[in-house]
């Protein structure tokens, strides 16, 4: 299994950072979806509507940081999701969308090789 990943990321991505990008692409998914889910339900905002996402570098530590306030992943999310390859749970979202709803949506995570 290490092999295949390694081989499916170095076949798919020929710069190493491209990773940040794929991660940004997850934080703004989540942002866009809280912004769906919120049209229905606007507690979900829980007073805050200014959605954002921030990035941090911490040079001693050797980390960066993306977090965003974004609708996010509950425990069986990340149990389906985390280290599955090709499997978009923002394409999952989309399913649920219809309508105006589905043709507004600017969702990219779909696209991606998933996290």
């Amino acid at each position: 299994m290490k092999q295949l990943l390694h081989l499916m990321i170095h076949s798919l991505y020929s710069n190493k950072e491209i990773f940040l990008r794929e991660l940004i692409s997850n934080a703004s998914d989540a942002e866009d979806k809280l912004r769906f889910a919120a049209l229905k339900d606007d507690k979900l905002y829980e007073s805050d509507s200014d959605l954002r996402i921030r990035l941090d570098y911490d040079k001693d530590a050797g980390t960066i940081t993306i977090a965003d306030n974004g609708i996010g992943m509950n425990r069986d999310d990340v149990i389906a999701n985390l280290g599955t390859i090709a499997k978009s749970g923002t394409a999952e979202f989309l399913k649920q969308l219809s309508g105006d709803e589905k043709k507004d949506s600017k969702l990219i995570g779909q696209f991606g090789v998933g996290f």
